[in-house]
């Protein structure tokens, strides 16, 4: 649900040193955001607002769909976009929906990390079209206390712990869900079976989609991450398949709720997918350079600094970790390990086949059959 201007949570470090935005005076130019719920620190937009005399009007989604769809229309109205580098980051470069970047425009570019913009390089050749907003990885949410309860003697380190039906069945007591996206959940699958995560080849596809529907009697939900982080935090699950991020946030949510759910993160030792979360300007955005200052001062270390520490993803400013709370800057599950980064794994933008080949896998296995 979008609200027509940001709207600060009451009692919020922002609420305390901001006001929530007026109507824009006559004249006054407004820039127009859209990002995921729940994924920004609200004094970052005060403070934006102040320093520059830019209204901000921000407006969320939940879905990438959604996110495609509004721009693929055209006319959005908005400035700022944070698609996820696959599948929409790079299907609208494709598209000639985003415009390039002016770096002379964004001072602060250089203060990304060069190897995780190489990374994102497979789907924005030469980073032309988006700077990188936050990023993790794709694995496990889990409840420790349950695993031992229902199969102490499963790995709490691989995805066996979800694929394999011996271990789904018995886990299956105590709640499993996995996130509504097969971009996200078949490259994964197909790397704990050793297949290349990027495969376009149907036997690999079968097999993915083999074992999906081995386990599929066990799930309790497919739907949409949001809608698990929540969940997971509630104790309604005990293994969740879904971004590394809403884990940690629902750890944070279950401490805060203080009804002794423990929760913990799995980065699988097969290989987690790495993505990324991007700052892109929609071709026909109204406020293109108000657009560009907003992206230079989002880069900034300090201000990055501050997203994370307020929704637990990491960034891909180096500058900032000194002022990333310990807490948050030394959990592994955060920011991964050097020697973890070397087992993530990035997709590939796939030809419309091959996508229209997965989405139908993906179906038969919501399906069960």
């Amino acid at each position: 649900m979008a609200a027509p201007f940001l709207a600060l949570q009451p009692g919020s470090a922002a609420a305390q040193q901001a006001s929530p935005p007026a109507a824009p005076a006559p004249g006054q130019t407004v820039l127009n955001v859209y990002n995921w719920s729940d994924y920004i620190d609200p004094y970052a937009i005060a403070r934006f607002q102040r320093e520059t005399g830019i209204r901000v009007r921000y407006d969320v989604f939940d879905s990438l769909e959604t996110l495609e769809g509004k721009l693929s229309a055209g006319r959005s109205g908005y400035d700022v976009v944070v698609p996820t580098s696959e599948p929409s980051f790079s299907r609208l470069v494709r598209a000639g929906a985003l415009r390039p970047l002016d770096r002379a425009a964004i001072r602060n570019w250089g203060n990304q990390d060069p190897a995780l913009l190489r990374q994102v390089e497979s789907s924005d050749p030469g980073n032309r079209h988006g700077a990188i907003y936050l990023y993790g990885t794709i694995g496990l949410g889990i409840r420790p206390d349950k695993l031992r309860e229902f199969a102490p003697d499963a790995p709490l380190d691989s995805l066996d712990l979800l694929l394999k039906p011996e271990n789904a069945r018995r886990l299956a007591r105590c709640g499993i869900a996995v996130m509504d996206s097969s971009i996200d959940v078949m490259p994964s699958v197909l790397r704990w079976l050793g297949r290349d995560p990027n495969t376009t080849e149907p036997r690999d596809l079968r097999a993915a989609e083999d074992a999906l529907l081995a386990i599929r009697p066990q799930i309790r939900a497919i739907t949409a991450s949001g809608n698990l982080m929540d969940a997971l935090a509630n104790g309604e699950y005990c293994v969740v398949l879904t971004y590394s991020g809403d884990v940690i946030q629902a750890q944070a949510r279950a401490r805060e709720a203080g009804r002794g759910v423990q929760i913990g993160y799995v980065a699988p030792k097969e290989g987690a997918q790495l993505w990324f979360d991007m700052l892109a300007i929609p071709a026909d955005a109204p406020n293109p350079e108000a657009a560009q200052r907003f992206i230079d001062f989002l880069l900034q270390p300090d201000v990055m600094a501050g997203i994370t520490n307020q929704v637990r993803y990491p960034n891909a400013i180096p500058a900032s970790r000194p002022m990333v709370d310990a807490a948050v800057r030394d959990d592994p599950n955060v920011y991964p390990t050097a020697e973890a980064l070397t087992r993530t794994f990035t997709v590939n933008a796939l030809a419309p086949a091959a996508e229209r080949a997965r989405s139908r896998s993906w179906g038969r296995f919501k399906a069960g059959r």
